[in-house]
C-alpha cells in the first residue's frame, strides 16, 4: 500500500514538474501576459491537435482564457459566433478534471484580471441594450468566476492623495481644484451598472457627472470619452485630467486624476468591486498593465 500510494505520489510530482519546463507552456504564458490573444489561441490549438500534449490542461486552460479575450472584440466575435459559449464549455469541463482544477488554480491571477475585463465588457453590453451577450457574459461571470477576488484595486488611504488635503492644495487651477474637491465628495458610494448618480455610478458615469458640475458634458461611454478628448502626454497630466484603460479590446475604464502634476498619477474611479475609490495606478499590476492614455476636457 505504501509503495503503490509513493509510486503515485512521485507520477503527480513528476508530472507538475513536466508541465512547469514545457517550452511550448511557458510560451503561451507569455504571449498571454503580453496580450497576445490571437498567438495564444492559435498556438494552444495546435498543441491540442497535437496528442503528444494531451497529458496536460494547459492547452486547453489557454485556448479558454485567451478566447474570453478575443470576444470581447465585437468584429473578432461576429467572425467566430459561438466563441463565447465554446469557452464556456471548456471553462466548464476544465473545471471538473484534477489537472484543469489545479491548472486554474495556479492561475488565479490571470482568472481575477480576466473576471475585471469581463465586468466592463458587460457593462457597455448591457448599456447598448445587447441583451443576448450580456446575458452569454453575466452566465459566464456567475458559473465560473464568481468566487474569484477582486482586482486589486488599492483602497481609499493608500498611495497618493490619500486624504482631501493632500488633493486639493497643490498647483492646479481653480476649476481642476473645484473638480477634484466635487469628486471626492463621493468617495464611497457604491458602485451600479449604468449608474450616473449619487445613488450609484460607473467609470463613465462618475466622470461625466463630476465634470457635469462644471457645466461641461461628455459622452456617456469611456470609450466616447476618450475618443472625444484632447490626448495629452504623461508628463503634461494634472489634476482632473481623464485616464484611460483598454482591457486589449477597446477602452473599457476611465478615472480622474487628482495627484499633482510630475506625481505618480493618482486616480479616483468609480471601481466595480469597492465603488468610488482612489487608486495608486503604479501600485496595482492590473491598472499599470492596462493604462491607454490620457485626456482632458479642461482647457
Amino acid at each position: 500500500m505504501m509503495k503503490s500510494t509513493l509510486v503515485l505520489t512521485v507520477f503527480l510530482f513528476l508530472s507538475v514538474f513536466a508541465q512547469a519546463q514545457v517550452k511550448e507552456f511557458d510560451q503561451l504564458e507569455m504571449y498571454y501576459a503580453q496580450k497576445h490573444y490571437k498567438l495564444v489561441l492559435r498556438k494552444a490549438n495546435h498543441l491540442l491537435d497535437n496528442p503528444e500534449y494531451d497529458y496536460s490542461q494547459v492547452p486547453s486552460f489557454y485556448a479558454a482564457l485567451a478566447t474570453m479575450q478575443l470576444v470581447q472584440n465585437d468584429r473578432w466575435r461576429k467572425v467566430h459566433p459561438s466563441a463565447l459559449r465554446d469557452a464556456h464549455n471548456r471553462f466548464l469541463a476544465l473545471l471538473k478534471n484534477k489537472d484543469g482544477q489545479k491548472i486554474c488554480a495556479a492561475h488565479m491571477h490571470e482568472l481575477s484580471f480576466l473576471k475585471r475585463d469581463l465586468i466592463s465588457w458587460a457593462e457597455d453590453l448591457k448599456r447598448s441594450d445587447k441583451k443576448k451577450d450580456f446575458t452569454e457574459v453575466q452566465e459566464f461571470i456567475d458559473s465560473i468566476l464568481d468566487k474569484l477576488p477582486h482586482v486589486d484595486d488599492v483602497p481609499e488611504g493608500s498611495g497618493g492623495g490619500s486624504d482631501a488635503s493632500d488633493v486639493t492644495n497643490g498647483t492646479a487651477s481653480k476649476e481642476r481644484q473645484k473638480l477634484i474637491e466635487y469628486a471626492q465628495k463621493y468617495i464611497g458610494t457604491p458602485y451600479v451598472w449604468a449608474g450616473e448618480s449619487p445613488s450609484g455610478f460607473d467609470c463613465s458615469g462618475f466622470t461625466g457627472y463630476v465634470y457635469k458640475s462644471m457645466g461641461k458634458e461628455l459622452p456617456r461611454r469611456a470609450v466616447d470619452q476618450y475618443n472625444a478628448c484632447k490626448k495629452i502626454k504623461e508628463r503634461a497630466v494634472q489634476k482632473g485630467d481623464l485616464v484611460f484603460f483598454d482591457n486589449g479590446s477597446g477602452v473599457s475604464h476611465v478615472g480622474m486624476v487628482i495627484s499633482e502634476k510630475g506625481e505618480p498619477v493618482v486616480m479616483i474611479h468609480a471601481s466595480s468591486s469597492q465603488g468610488v475609490i482612489r487608486t495608486a495606478i503604479d501600485s496595482s499590476d492590473y491598472w499599470k498593465s492596462r493604462l491607454k492614455g490620457y485626456g482632458t476636457f479642461v482647457d
